[in-house]
């Protein structure tokens, strides 16, 4: 099977978090460790990385963390996955790639017709679809209890 990067995963997870639990309010890192699980050392480097790629929004102060930049429906898994790996330098680059024929004739442009149907299907996907699907799945969100509805 192939691995994707755990980076790439707990950067998912996290635009996810922030979308599904921030309502009006910033989300702080250390609520995406306890809801996720996604260890700290992680989590920093990658929301930084996703506040410069203007994904994410950080807000200072006691009461800061991270919202979404833009709407759910305008940030992508591609968008995302395109930050995340192509950001991180100890990705194998492809520069050592086979020089034989059948590595560059054959086996390479295989893995980049794979490579472009799925950031395809990953630009298809939006941070808004899999909010819906976890609303669908009956996942709870901690913006709907801090939502006020008095008028």
């Amino acid at each position: 099977m192939i691995r994707i990067p755990k980076k790439l995963l707990f950067a998912i997870e996290a635009v996810l978090d922030i979308a599904y639990n921030a309502g009006t309010q910033p989300v702080q890192s250390k609520d995406i460790t306890v809801r996720q699980g996604i260890p700290r050392r992680y989590l920093e480097q990658v929301l930084q990385q996703l506040v410069r790629a203007e994904i994410l929004t950080g807000v200072r102060g006691p009461r800061g963390g991270y919202l979404l930049a833009r709407e759910r429906r305008r940030i992508t898994l591609g968008e995302i996955t395109r930050v995340v790996v192509l950001g991180d330098d100890s990705e194998d680059t492809g520069d050592d790639m086979s020089e034989s024929d059948l590595g560059s004739k054959v086996v390479w442009p295989i893995w980049d017709d794979l490579q472009g149907v799925l950031m395809e299907r990953l630009d298809s996907i939006t941070i808004e679809d899999l909010c819906l699907n976890a609303h669908g799945k009956g996942i709870e969100s901690d913006s709907a209890q801090r939502m006020d509805f008095i008028i």
